[in-house]
């Protein structure tokens, strides 16, 4: 038997995956918490009961979105069959991957989280240390790893931003955005 906290915890697993699909699908004008409770199949005053509005539903969608690049990683960090400049390039290119394949989740992850939503606060947090970690084995320096890890992930921000409008072409530059991504942590790791 389900219990009430096991039950509720399920409903609002389905409502994070309906917005997250939705978003995916219209972007953030097609999350309305009625079209996330159809979606996820339950009954119109559901989402209420999770969210208190569109604002804090789609904060969790955010967080379930750095959360697994979170987990992800995790896994780079323990993998020590690779070099670090080679986790340093799968962790950028796992961000760029999103930024590809789910421009609008990805958009909202970039927007800053604010205290009345301490869970997305948190992921974007940890994630940030992550990442800073894997810079910090390729250029030896805490000190360093700050500045050079902002450039990488302000780089990986254009490239999302100029593929996804159509603006880095090979036509154009020349250049893809994965051989950029490349010739940057060449530069990094050297």
């Amino acid at each position: 038997m389900v219990s009430r906290a096991e039950s509720a915890a399920e409903t609002r697993r389905a409502l994070v995956e309906a917005a997250a699909a939705l978003l995916d699908e219209g972007g953030p004008d097609a999350v309305t918490l009625r079209a996330v409770g159809a979606r996820a199949g339950v009954s119109r005053g559901a989402p209420y009961g999770h969210f208190p509005d569109k604002d804090h539903l789609l904060a969790e969608v955010a967080a379930q979105s750095w959360r697994a690049i979170g987990d992800a990683l995790d896994g780079l960090i323990a993998d020590g069959t690779r070099s670090p400049a080679e986790r340093l390039e799968r962790a950028l290119a796992g961000l760029l991957e999103v930024g590809r394949r789910r421009p609008h989740a990805y958009a909202l992850m970039f927007t800053a989280p604010t205290e009345d939503h301490p869970d997305a606060v948190a992921e974007v947090s940890r994630t940030q240390d992550q990442f800073l970690s894997i810079v910090t084995e390729v250029v030896g320096d805490p000190l360093r790893a700050g500045p050079v890890g902002a450039l990488l992930m302000t780089s990986v921000q254009g490239i999302v931003a100029m593929e996804n409008r159509g603006h880095l072409t090979v036509e154009k530059w020349r250049v893809t955005g994965d051989e950029l991504l490349t010739m940057l942590i060449d530069k990094i790791a050297r």
